[in-house]
Formats: C-alpha cells, structure tokens, sequence
C-alpha cells in the first residue's frame, strides 16, 4: 500500500479521486476542516493571485486559502501548485526557482504541457519536505502545444482551451504531484 496523501482544494470532478490512496477535499468536503497528519497535494484558488486577477470575481474569504494550504504544506510537506509568477509567492514569501527558504521549501517551473495538459500552462510548484534531487523524473516535451489561454482571441492565433480545461489537472501531473508528496519526509502527525 502506497504513503496516502491528502488533495486539497480538489475540483468536484478531480482526477484524485479516481486515484488510489488519495484523501481528496473538494468544496463539498471543504479542505479547511482537513485534521492534518499526511503530506500534501494542494491546489488552491489562484483567480486572486495570478496574472488576470483584476478581471476575476472576487468570492468572500477566497484569497485566504492560498496562504491557509501554505501553512498546511509548510507543515505536513508536499506540494501546492499555483500559476507561474503567482503573486502569492511574494506574499508568503515563497523562494523564487534556485531558492530553498527556512522551512525547506523550494520552488521548480515546471509547464504543464509537459505532463500531457492541452495548453502550455507555465506554473510553479512550492515543495515542502522532498529536496531537488529526490523528486521524481520531470518530462521534458519540445514543441508547442494545441491550444493557449488567454483571455481575448488574437488574430492567427492557436484555439483556446475551454474553461473547464484549463483548471484539470492532467493524469501525469496529478501522478507525478502525488509522487512529491509521497516522498515527503515533514509530517506533522496530530
């Protein structure tokens, strides 16, 4: 039996929970009453923290999650997922990539293209817990991707990626995610 992990801010229709071994907390099971004790998978609401922010609807006690899964990360260990050049990292203070903060942590960018998502979907990865040469493989993909987000069509452009699409976590990455946090050697057990 594979180290359980926890997934939190897991959409309602996460991959996670077609996985084995996996604690997903969607906005049903709600990730701020998760009691702690295994590492974890975290993807909070971004909308607030990243490049479009301005545009986004702001929904009453949203932003504060993102900080909350930093904590819970910081002290479990693991991974939490946010898009590339998040303004959380400033916030938190989060080690920019080349990094390593006090708690252990690091950042890597990591495109999600390279884990089979439609569009390229540059983010970056806050690991707590597993040190930069105890991660599992990272796939490196060259080319371009089919699709792009964006928000406004731009002329001789590729597609769009579908909302929806762009929030799923592909199955490679949701794997390689749960792998990192497997490895984590910071547990808090309550």
């Amino acid at each position: 039996m594979q180290r359980r992990v926890a997934v939190l801010f897991a959409r309602e229709d996460s991959i996670y929970k077609t996985m084995p071994d996996c604690d997903v907390w969607d906005i049903k099971r709600n990730a701020l009453n998760w009691p702690g004790g295994m590492p974890i998978v975290a993807h909070p609401p971004c909308r607030l923290w990243g490049r479009l922010r301005t545009f986004a609807n702001v929904i009453t006690g949203e932003k504060e999650l993102a900080p909350w899964a930093v904590e819970q990360v910081r002290k479990f260990g693991g991974v939490l997922e946010h898009p590339y050049k998040s303004t959380l990292w400033d916030a938190m203070s989060l080690p920019h990539p080349g990094i390593i903060d006090k708690f252990q942590g690091w950042t890597i960018a990591i495109p999600q293209f390279w884990f089979g998502h439609k569009a390229y979907k540059r983010s970056w990865f806050y690991i707590v817990g597993v040190g930069p040469y105890h991660i599992p493989p990272v796939p490196l993909v060259m080319g371009d991707a089919e699709f792009v987000i964006q928000t406004r069509k731009r002329k001789d452009h590729r597609p769009h990626v579908p909302k929806a699409d762009r929030e799923h976590t592909p199955l490679k990455l949701a794997e390689w995610l749960l792998e990192v946090a497997r490895r984590s050697e910071r547990c808090e057990v309550l």
